[in-house]
């Protein structure tokens, strides 16, 4: 049996929040909750190819376990105790990012993030076909940003889709999204939560 301890209230509201936007967006997705030392990180896939991703102060046993997103809510919204079963183990298809190497790059109004998104969602809603908006529009850059003598992050329109369907973004005066990266991902932190993707196609191996 698998056992998430949250402490504070507040945080396992949040957690519960994050939770339940993942099942809004994809009810039969999956959360791989990894532990260390106080600190446990739900990730989640997202149907815009990108990953989301939200930590908490708490304990996990085992460390590293892959739930159902539905059955982790149920346990933080209906059990909402300190201690709960977060559900049966599940496989996580995809690989995650590193734990370190990452450099900050730029901060980036959230109210300019705010704007693009909705430009882009009304891009969407004129091209959508039966499978939803266009790769070739989700994948478009519409945020460049560097550091000065360093290298360029593009960050594509599905990774702002991400971050305003998991409704990471306040949009409150101030509010910024910064952007990191290593040689290999690209990463958003919003005042809610986080979104992640890989920057470079990893090459196929030869045989």
């Amino acid at each position: 049996m698998s056992a998430l301890t949250v402490p504070d209230a507040d945080e396992r509201g949040d957690l519960g929040a994050f939770v339940g936007r993942v099942v809004r967006l994809d009810a039969t997705a999956t959360v791989r909750l990894q532990a260390r030392g106080d600190v446990v990180t739900a990730w989640a896939s997202t149907p815009f190819d990108v990953l989301a991703t939200r930590s908490v102060h708490g304990t996990l046993t085992p460390d590293d376990v892959t739930v159902p997103a539905s059955a982790l809510l149920t346990a933080l919204t209906v059990e909402r105790g300190a201690t709960v079963d977060p559900g049966a183990g599940g496989l996580w298809m995809g690989e995650l990012p590193p734990a370190v190497g990452w450099a900050p790059v730029d901060d980036v109004p959230a109210g300019e993030v705010e704007q693009l998104t909705e430009r882009g969602l009304a891009l969407a809603r004129e091209n959508a076909g039966p499978m939803g908006p266009p790769a070739s529009l989700l994948d478009q850059t519409v945020l460049t940003v560097s550091t000065e003598g360093g290298p360029a992050v593009k960050v594509p329109m599905r990774c702002l889709f991400a971050l305003s369907g998991m409704g990471f973004v306040a949009g409150e005066a101030g509010d910024a999204v910064r952007v990191s990266a290593t040689g290999t991902w690209m990463r958003l932190d919003a005042r809610y939560g986080a979104v992640v993707r890989r920057r470079l196609t990893a090459l196929p191996l030869l045989v």
